[in-house]
């Protein structure tokens, strides 16, 4: 497999391959998480346990998108085979950027992607908390099934917001708890006025909670977090965006907005990559940014 290529397949190839080739190449790329059916009857995943996902869960909320993204910029963040990527250039976006962190993952995308006919997207190796790497803002931004596999979310959200969200964000998390949502006064008081007694709203099934998961949650050991509804919607608030449409329980097409408190300073607090660690030139010590 060359590299950033398909495997076993030249990508100019790819749209005559036969049948067999092109489970062959699928087969080697296994297993996939996207299934997506790439030739008549061709599908990547045809055994997967969600059956034909993820384009049964967006046909649920994909006409709160708009129909036409002509010539619109889009960044796909944890985009894993590129069925978002793939399904925002068919509705005419231009620009199309999906990144991740696992390689095998972007080597299904480019290979769905060629063999659609959609060679135009690109892919690349990059982390969320590294996006202000790219440079440049996006038309909208896709972050969907990945907040709940980080460490560190709510940073996640912040540098979304800070470096690459110009205009429209499409969230999804996992979520548990309550469906509610209890809005609390905006300055906490430690205890009941005149007492002791701590604030009785903490107990709230509507307050904004996040799980913390210790161990595995159906079986993945980066499922780290779960936040109630209360919590997605607060915390997408708190990093800078105003949610405009909730289509289904877990998702969220959100559109950029003041960040609160941005007169104090900035939000998003950075840890020292391994680019920012990098010895400058002439100097024994790390360079940090």
């Amino acid at each position: 497999m060359s590299a950033g290529g398909s495997p076993g397949l030249h990508p100019a190839g790819l749209l005559e391959a036969s049948p067999q080739e092109l489970r062959e190449a699928i087969g080697q790329l296994a297993p996939w998480f996207q299934n997506m059916e790439l030739a008549p009857g061709v599908w990547t995943a045809p055994d997967h346990f969600l059956g034909d996902y993820p384009a049964v869960k967006f046909a649920r909320f994909a006409d709160a998108l708009p129909v036409r993204l002509d010539g619109a910029s889009v960044l796909d963040i944890g985009c894993n085979a590129g069925f978002y990527a793939i399904e925002m250039k068919r509705r005419g976006a231009g620009r199309v950027l999906g990144i991740d962190s696992d390689d095998r993952y972007l080597a299904q995308a480019r290979l769905a992607s060629d063999t659609l006919g959609y060679g135009d997207i690109e892919y690349r190796n990059l982390s969320v908390y590294d996006v202000a790497l790219l440079g440049e803002r996006f038309d909208l931004v896709i972050f969907m099934g990945v907040l709940y596999h980080l460490r560190h979310p709510l940073l996640a959200l912040d540098l979304i917001r800070e470096h690459v969200a110009g205009d429209l964000l499409l969230f999804q998390t996992m979520q548990q708890g309550s469906e509610d949502e209890f809005l609390p006064p905006e300055d906490h008081p430690f205890h009941k006025p005149g007492t002791f007694d701590p604030p009785e709203y903490f107990a709230e099934e509507g307050y904004p909670k996040m799980h913390f998961i210790e161990q595995r949650f159906a079986g993945d050991w980066t499922n780290w977090w779960a936040p109630n509804v209360a919590c997605s919607r607060a915390m997408l608030r708190a990093a800078g965006f105003t949610i405009e449409a909730q289509p289904e329980a877990e998702v969220y097409l959100c559109r950029v907005a003041g960040v609160p408190y941005a007169s104090h300073g900035p939000a998003a607090v950075y840890p020292a990559s391994r680019l920012q660690m990098q010895p400058a030139a002439g100097s024994d010590e790390g360079a940090l940014a």
